[in-house]
């Protein structure tokens, strides 16, 4: 994530950050015809992000949002003949803000888990596993954390289902629990373990893999990833926004828009060929 205050905060690569980023203009009018009315008059789509997930959201050297999923929602918005009015927001207030009406839709690179679809629908986008890392030269095996501190994103999936269970296994075998170093951005969950304040750390595994790329050889990567789960855009229950972004996504899948940009990013192993709604099942 892009903390400016991190000694190894990651910047967008050359290869990213010197590539087109407009979002395509082509409007797909059957999509636009799903929107609710509000939103089509308002002529803008209002997104709630969380600008500290490199290289999926976060910000550039000059402060300015960009990402993969920054120029996939750019264009989703696009897509639907809207602006994209992007709100940085703490990543565990972005599901109650779409829920209460603050926002139009929720992309902060969330896993779709069905407990989060008790509070929002979701429309999936991308698979993406857990990978963890840990400082060069250290060996860590995620199976068997026992006893470890690892670095985790405050109100992520890592910190509110796969850590908590792997605990428990460890307090349940008789073995010291593992304890949860919790952050609210990338930069300080790196930062935490280049500096040995966490023997590892957990993320998705596309963050995981950018992250270790940007500390010029202090991280390693520590395991293959597991776990994988769908990536979604949070939408209200009920209020209209599911068919329409489902819709505009599809279409940006189905004309090489979504893939061109996964491809820019080095990101394509997730790639997905259908926009599902709620894919997670269990």
């Amino acid at each position: 994530q892009a903390d400016s205050a991190s000694s190894v905060a990651p910047a967008a690569s050359a290869a990213a950050s010197g590539a087109a980023s407009s979002a395509p203009a082509e409007v797909d009018e059957a999509a636009v015809a799903l929107l609710p009315q509000k939103v089509r008059d308002a002529a803008t789509l209002v997104v709630g992000t969380n600008l500290t997930y490199a290289p999926d959201e976060f910000k550039d050297p000059q402060g300015d949002p960009t990402g993969w999923g920054i120029d996939l929602v750019r264009a989703l918005a696009a897509r639907l003949g809207l602006a994209a009015d992007l709100r940085d927001s703490q990543f565990d207030n972005i599901i109650p803000g779409v829920k209460g009406g603050k926002y139009d839709v929720g992309w902060a690179s969330f896993t779709d888990t069905v407990e989060r679809q008790q509070s929002v629908d979701f429309v999936d986008y991308y698979n993406a596993g857990i990978q963890w890392a840990t400082q060069a030269g250290k060996t860590v095996n995620p199976d068997d954390a026992c006893g470890l501190t690892i670095a985790v994103g405050t109100g992520t999936y890592q910190e509110t289902d796969e850590l908590p269970a792997k605990s428990a296994a460890c307090v349940d075998a008789g073995k010291e629990p593992i304890t949860l170093l919790k952050l609210d951005t990338q930069g300080d969950i790196t930062n935490a373990v280049v500096l040995g304040r966490a023997d590892a750390m957990s993320a998705d595994s596309p963050v995981t893999q950018y992250a270790v790329s940007q500390t010029g050889g202090k991280l390693q990567l520590a395991g293959d990833i597991f776990d994988a789960a769908p990536f979604g855009v949070a939408v209200a229950k009920d209020g209209g926004m599911a068919p329409a972004v489902q819709a505009a996504m599809q279409s940006l899948i189905d004309d090489g828009t979504y893939g061109a940009i996964l491809q820019k990013w080095g990101v394509q192993a997730g790639a997905v060929t259908t926009a599902e709604i709620n894919g997670a099942k269990g």
